[in-house]
């Protein structure tokens, strides 16, 4: 501890001792540091705050909605500080004033870019701030810059969001009459194609796949006519057994001859059948003599008393007489469908070409036709959404706090600086001083001495002034004092100064 006070006591000395190289390093370096800080401008920054708000109904309802919007307004705050809109900042303050050419301008909006700043305070709430501190202009002149320049930022962003996107709808839908107009025009040419391959080739109306569908389409109702067909074959069958089991006259009231006989043992002898009784049955057999013996007796003429003619028997002959013609049709059909269908195969199988020529320009018309009925939508809807917004604005814009009118600078802080430059040159001037003692190969006390030459010091000699001494050293002190107290004075009223011309700013 008595070592780390005796090298503090050391370098004390070792400064003081040159205290007035160190005031004279100090004065340099603060007179260089406040020329340098007295020649930074100052920069004003100016603010204002705007509120939009997203809640009509009527522009929900037709696709217009809150996302929609926030994603509108996102697109302008991002594209608000863009190349074309600065320019048009620059134009409109007199920043444009300088600006004599092309060069001039781009490096006017790259240096305005970093001097914009636009934030988000919410999901409504959006900050536009402006800093501006050109050298060639006034504090004052700044703070109005400022101002301009965030007031002309609120009517780009009006103008966008209002004006723009209603310029931005025209153009939207001009593009769309333009495409759909385009569109028309190639859907009417396909259109003669399709009409003039159709009318050389009929059998090859829709290309390949239409000849498929046809193909299908015959083969499906050759299927379902010939299962019509043997449906009715199978009910000619059916009508067949009920004729053959049901006589031609009915007995009874005279009906007692041969003829009645013969229909009586064949309608017994089909309901023996039905009940599933072979041929070599007895009663089969009996019958079966039976009817050969009235056949023969019908057959020699003995017919005297044939009974009446059976009515269900007549019906069963008309309804098989419609079935058969009904039949007949089918088969007709059924070979008609038969030879389309080796048509269509063959069309299919000797023009391959033409067949996909057809599907070719069948495609390219579905297509054009699905563009233009696309289009033709989006054109309507985007009409419909104009009218809602030129009529009825969705979105309300409010300027919440105005630009605002700096009186202060934002940057840089110079009191603060102007303080630090006096820290800096006390510093450099002691840090000065030091190290000069350090290279003079002084020592301040004895017990430095000895550590250094290894040696014992047998005493110190104290240094005793005269009086003329004394009153000179005492003078010295004195202008040390006073340049020093200068020093902090000339600070004070740099201090004075700085606060003096900000009050000068209205």
């Amino acid at each position: 501890m008595n070592s780390l006070m005796e090298e503090v006591r050391a370098a004390l000395w070792t400064v003081w001792n040159r205290r007035w190289i160190a005031l004279a390093v100090a004065w340099g370096i603060c007179l260089l540091g406040w020329l340098a800080v007295a020649l930074v401008p100052n920069s004003y920054e100016s603010n204002a705050r705007i509120f939009i708000q997203f809640d009509d109904v009527l522009a929900q309802q037709i696709g217009i909605g809150t996302g929609s919007r926030q994603k509108d307004i996102q697109r302008i705050r991002q594209t608000l500080t863009s190349a074309v809109n600065l320019e048009k900042v620059v134009r409109s303050t007199r920043i444009g004033d300088t600006v004599t050419s092309p060069s001039q301008m781009e490096v006017a909006v790259n240096k305005l870019a970093t001097e914009i700043k636009i934030s988000s305070q919410g999901d409504n709430l959006f900050e536009i701030t402006a800093t501006s501190g050109r050298g060639s202009l006034s504090d004052n002149e700044n703070a109005q810059l400022a101002q301009e320049i965030v007031q002309r930022m609120i009517d780009i962003f009006r103008e966008e969001n209002l004006g723009g996107s209603r310029g931005q709808m025209r153009q939207t839908l001009a593009f769309l009459d333009q495409q759909l107009a385009d569109r028309e025009k190639q859907l009417s040419d396909a259109e003669q194609r399709r009409l003039q391959f159709e009318a050389a080739n009929p059998e090859l109306i829709g290309g390949a796949e239409g000849i498929a569908s046809r193909l299908n389409a015959t083969q499906s109702e050759l299927r379902s006519v010939q299962a019509d067909l043997a449906a009715a074959q199978s009910s000619i069958a059916a009508i067949d057994g009920q004729i053959a089991s049901t006589p031609k006259f009915i007995t009874g009231q005279g009906g007692t001859g041969p003829a009645a006989a013969l229909a009586q043992a064949q309608a017994s002898l089909a309901a023996m059948q039905s009940r599933g009784l072979t041929d070599e049955h007895p009663d089969v057999i009996a019958t079966k003599r039976q009817i050969a013996a009235l056949q023969k007796q019908v057959g020699n003429g003995d017919n005297t008393n044939s009974g009446t003619p059976n009515p269900a028997y007549s019906s069963l002959q008309a309804i098989r007489g419609e079935r058969i013609a009904n039949a007949q049709a089918l088969q007709s059909r059924a070979a008609a469908l038969r030879s389309e269908l080796a048509a269509i195969t063959s069309d299919q199988s000797k023009e391959p070409g033409a067949a996909a020529e057809a599907q070719r320009i069948s495609r390219d018309y579905d297509v054009l036709r699905s563009q233009y009925d696309k289009l033709l939508q989006d054109r309507e809807q985007l009409k419909l959404r104009g009218q809602v917004e030129n009529e009825h604005n969705a979105i309300k814009f409010d300027v919440i706090d105005p630009p605002s009118s700096p009186l202060t600078p934002a940057a840089p802080h110079r009191p603060l600086l102007l303080i630090g430059v006096l820290i800096i040159g006390i510093a450099g001037g002691v840090a000065v001083a030091f190290g000069l003692g350090q290279i003079n190969g002084s020592f301040a006390t004895a017990a430095k001495l000895e550590r250094n030459i290894g040696l014992q010091v047998i005493g110190t000699i104290s240094n005793v002034l005269t009086n003329e001494a004394k009153e000179r050293q005492a003078k010295r002190l004195k202008l040390f004092i006073g340049a020093s107290a200068a020093l902090c004075g000339l600070l004070v009223i740099l201090l004075a100064v700085e606060f003096f011309q900000r009050g000068m700013v209205s």
